[in-house]
């Protein structure tokens, strides 16, 4: 007879094996999500930024920008932010800037 104990362990090894090779194939590493930034739907690029990004101002009002555009219930299966790619890489480099600032001064 099998432990209830040994089958919850199997199952669990089981799916964070299925979660692994998703992370694997979607490009996307733990503590990270994907978004997609650019105005034109054709010319959006795929970024992955770590979720700690999601506490920061400058990328919250990327956030209120995206959802002032599409609003909270649209038709799209991702997140995406409507600006220029140039301007999303100028501020997620500032917000690693931040970090690592903050990171060597402690």
């Amino acid at each position: 007879m099998i432990q209830f104990k040994t089958i919850v362990f199997q199952v669990k090894r089981v799916v964070d094996k299925k979660i692994s090779r998703l992370r694997h194939i979607i490009n996307v590493r733990k503590g990270h999500f994907a978004v997609y930034v650019g105005v034109d739907e054709e010319e959006t690029k795929r970024f992955v930024v770590p979720i700690s990004y999601l506490n920061h101002p400058l990328f919250q009002a990327l956030l209120h920008q995206a959802e002032d555009e599409f609003g909270t219930d649209h038709k799209r299966k991702s997140l995406t932010i409507p600006c220029a790619k140039d301007v999303f890489i100028d501020i997620t480099s500032r917000l690693k800037r931040n970090k690592f600032i903050r990171t060597e001064s402690n």
